[in-house]
């Protein structure tokens, strides 16, 4: 599919879909939400290029985030030599429909990229990523280690950290984390998403990994966070590999707010966001809202 024909689905389920009324839901609800708290908009739908771009919509529209002229970074998990099927990346289509939509905003380029965990080749490949976002127009490399810049972060933990200068060189950084199970910081979602930006010795970010992740938050403040939700991998994260740990929910939710979206990420796994470390953190330093009672959810379900 290209640049043209995902916008043309985008089209379907933002305006086509009885379901979706931006003249209802959408024209009172700025980016920065309404009643003093955040919005975080919820979409549920078997499509999830219509599904993102409803999610978007409903945040009034990517040219909400997104200028013209912006550099922009679609940053997803590519960490896993894993298939979409297996849930351990993000979903290729949720990545391509943000790229094409970032463009769509007048975006000068959009980059994609992630420092892998597995042989980068295999990654972006397998995953369907670098292909699907290719055909929607973004830049697609590897990271590599000329590129990287010791940067002070000015964290609580994290100081002096090398970060890649594509990360430092940008307008705008749309976060687009998939939601499962981690085995040390018990899920991950965006904020240890952010991971994939920097170089060093990654083994060392996962001692305190909850004050760490926080610190990159911190410094990097994401414009929007899409939480990719489509393939849920509930079990044996984060690299996954049996399908059967995988729960489809067809959902993706978005919110400016990394905070609020990672406390929503937690239901997704029974808990709460007063349950993962990382967000108890994130909204002690006032980078967002962990209670979902002060936070304007939008659920939409696209039939």
């Amino acid at each position: 599919m290209d640049r043209r024909s995902f916008l043309r689905t985008l089209s379907v389920g933002i305006i086509g879909s009885q379901v979706i009324d931006p003249r209802e839901l959408f024209a009172s609800l700025p980016a920065g939400g309404t009643l003093g708290g955040p919005a975080l908009s919820v979409v549920k739908g078997a499509d999830p290029t219509a599904a993102t771009g409803a999610a978007i919509a409903a945040l009034g529209g990517m040219g909400k985030f997104v200028s013209r002229g912006d550099v922009v970074i679609v940053k997803p998990n590519i960490g896993w030599d894993r298939t979409p099927e297996q849930g351990a990346n993000t979903n290729p289509a949720v990545v391509a429909a943000l790229v094409a939509l970032a463009l769509e905003a007048g975006a000068k380029k959009v980059k994609v990229f992630d420092n892998t965990c597995n042989t980068d080749r295999r990654c972006y490949e397998r995953s369907g990523i670098a292909a699907a976002a290719k055909a929607a127009g973004a830049d697609v490399f590897f990271v590599e280690e000329r590129k990287l810049k010791k940067v002070d972060l000015k964290g609580e933990k994290i100081k002096e950290w090398p970060v890649y200068t594509d990360a430092l060189e940008v307008d705008k950084i749309i976060n687009v984390p998939v939601a499962k199970h981690h085995t040390l910081a018990r899920v991950t979602l965006s904020m240890k998403n952010l991971m994939g930006l920097v170089g060093g010795n990654r083994n060392l970010l996962h001692q305190k990994i909850d004050v760490n992740v926080v610190d990159l938050a911190g410094y990097f403040k994401p414009t929007l966070t899409v939480l990719d939700a489509v393939r849920v991998l509930k079990r044996n994260g984060p690299q996954g590999g049996n399908v059967k740990d995988v729960e489809m929910r067809n959902t993706v939710a978005a919110s400016t707010d990394c905070v609020a979206i990672d406390a929503y990420g937690a239901t997704l796994f029974g808990m709460t966001g007063d349950d993962l470390g990382s967000v108890r953190e994130a909204y002690g330093r006032g980078l967002g809202e962990k209670d979902l009672s002060k936070v304007n959810i939008i659920e939409k379900s696209l039939s």
